[in-house]
């Protein structure tokens, strides 16, 4: 197996502000992933993050191994009867061979050493087995405001972006497969947000981080009073549309 490369951790210094200001996958979405599956033995959730991808997998699947780099991370992740929690890095995973029906990573596979990581996959999935991966891009709600998203992403912290973001902008189309590929349907997060949920979710962006960390100034000033004129009162919907992509072992 390759050897990983070093992890990168841009979260763990806001890992209770991610819990609380990031939307949640649908629940159609965990639906699916199940069906596809070959059993509901044990699905894996790699870099799981606040663990909530662990979690909506553990209504379909009779055991879930979520998995992080960041302990920090794990720490504020949300506890369930069936989600195990590891410590440790994407590209080596403590599962026997052919142990998973499922694989997961959900807005994480651009932080990987790809070709390490595949390789684990193909160890721990087992024949059938389903490997799937997603990101989401900036939200879409009215043009004003879908303007301002872009603005700030863009032209404010654009320069912080890690450079593995590049992955998310090209809709993950060179993050190859190590195995046919399975047609997916579309999903969609979708989130009912007042300017401060709206405000705290770039917060936790990682180029908002390394903004604050750099230049030592927070940025999202420059951003909320036009944010807030445009938001008006009350709350929001905002959407934001999956790019997922699957292979079967």
């Amino acid at each position: 197996m390759n050897s990983p490369t070093a992890f990168k951790d841009h979260f763990s210094g806001h890992s209770v502000a991610y819990v609380k200001y990031r939307p949640r996958y649908p629940r159609q979405l965990f639906a699916w992933l199940a069906a596809n599956a070959p059993t509901r033995d044990l699905a894996v959730d790699v870099a799981t993050g606040n663990g909530q991808a662990a979690i909506a997998l553990a209504e379909f699947f009779d055991g879930v191994v979520a998995t992080d780099a960041s302990a920090a991370q794990l720490k504020a992740a949300e506890s369930g009867p069936r989600v195990r929690y590891r410590c440790e890095p994407a590209e080596r995973l403590s599962l026997p061979d052919a142990s998973a029906d499922l694989v997961v990573a959900a807005q994480a596979a651009h932080w990987f050493d790809w070709p390490a990581f595949l390789s684990e996959v193909r160890r721990v999935l087992r024949p059938g087995g389903l490997l799937a991966f997603w990101c989401y891009g900036n939200c879409e709600s009215v043009p004003d405001i879908d303007r301002l998203f872009a603005d700030y992403s863009r032209d404010v912290v654009g320069p912080y972006w890690p450079r593995e973001r590049r992955h998310v902008e090209e809709s993950y189309r060179d993050l190859s497969l190590p195995f046919p590929e399975v047609a997916v349907p579309q999903f969609a997060m979708q989130a009912d947000w007042d300017i401060e949920a709206a405000l705290g979710y770039l917060g936790t962006w990682s180029a908002t981080q390394r903004c604050r960390q750099r230049t030592g100034r927070d940025p999202l000033p420059l951003l909320a009073p036009l944010m807030t004129a445009a938001w008006g009162t009350g709350a929001r919907q905002l959407r934001w549309p999956l790019v997922i992509r699957a292979g079967r072992r």
